[in-house]
């Protein structure tokens, strides 16, 4: 079952009131985005996903939960919200979004998302993207998949692992996620290195997700469409209401680098307040409930 982190919390900091409008960049199943529709009873929901399969079920879950609130589909990445409301005729006053992946997507096999189960070294979130995890690991250089480990997965053996995928792919195609995984074990185990606290393979599935859906070009769009606007810069169509409440669910050091950097700099121009000084994490209860909550960090801004 899909359970949407830090549920409370956002709804606390977005505050939701009656016919206002509020956008999901990251849909999923709709968890998030039905709460808010519930707490506002009127008025109208944006919701934005890559994957269209979930941007179906969160659209029929979100209008099913609260049929008098207009939902609106916005296909494709959170990149291009500022367009999908401008479309719509509509001003944001709530934006939330949860940078973390639907259970859908993480427990199907066939996405290639996780190192548990055995499946296609995929990783797209978008399914009709161009560029998969599988071609990365089979034509990219060396050089470069040590890049990205290092980069985007922050791992320090960055340079054994792409040495040897290197080496493996030389002796045939790398096509499984389960194939990759046991590269990057065994990696770690001829470095004399045993993790202990996550799996060896981890950081190497971030850093190939994160390149392969460029989510951090993303991300750095989204954040820049905020900034723009806040500051009244005609780089996009109008699409943020006065006070309109942004918060970002992040899941990794990067991705929060870039949304404190941003958030911290429209606080330190005047041109929001911050609503997390200290960063919101998930209590106990959540985390034992839900354990995907245990890296999740949410930082909002209000808009002036």
């Amino acid at each position: 079952m899909h359970i949407p982190v830090l549920l409370n919390e956002v709804l606390a900091l977005l505050a939701p009131a009656p016919g206002e409008v509020y956008a999901d960049g990251t849909a999923g199943l709709g968890g998030h985005a039905a709460a808010v529709g519930r707490a506002m009873g009127s008025g109208a929901v944006v919701l934005a996903d890559l994957d269209p399969g979930n941007l179906a079920h969160a659209a029929a879950h979100v209008q099913q939960q609260t049929p008098a609130v207009r939902v609106v589909q916005a296909p494709g990445n959170f990149a291009a919200m500022p367009y999908a409301l401008a479309q719509h005729g509509l001003r944001a006053n709530m934006v939330l979004a949860d940078l973390g992946f639907a259970s859908t997507q993480v427990d199907d096999p066939n996405r290639g998302l996780s190192f548990s189960r055995e499946g296609p070294l995929d990783m797209r979130l978008d399914p009709r993207g161009p560029l998969t995890a599988a071609q990365i690991v089979a034509s990219w250089p060396e050089a470069d998949l040590e890049r990205i480990i290092r980069d985007f997965g922050e791992d320090r053996l960055a340079r054994l692992i792409a040495r040897r995928i290197n080496q493996a792919r030389g002796r045939g195609p790398i096509t499984t996620t389960t194939q990759l995984a046991d590269i990057c074990r065994a990696a770690y185990a001829s470095a004399g290195n045993r993790e202990r606290t996550i799996d060896p393979a981890t950081r190497t599935f971030q850093a190939l997700r994160i390149a392969v859906n460029d989510e951090l070009g993303n991300l750095s769009a989204l954040l820049d469409a905020v900034v723009d606007a806040a500051h009244g810069r005609a780089t996009a169509p109008p699409w943020l209401a006065p006070g309109c409440r942004v918060a970002i669910i992040s899941f990794h050091s990067l991705e929060d680098r870039l949304v404190k950097q941003a958030m911290g700099g429209l606080v330190a121009a005047g041109r929001a307040d911050d609503l997390t000084p200290e960063i919101v994490r998930s209590s106990e209860a959540e985390q034992s409930s839900n354990p995907r909550s245990r890296s999740a960090k949410l930082r909002a801004v209000r808009l002036r």
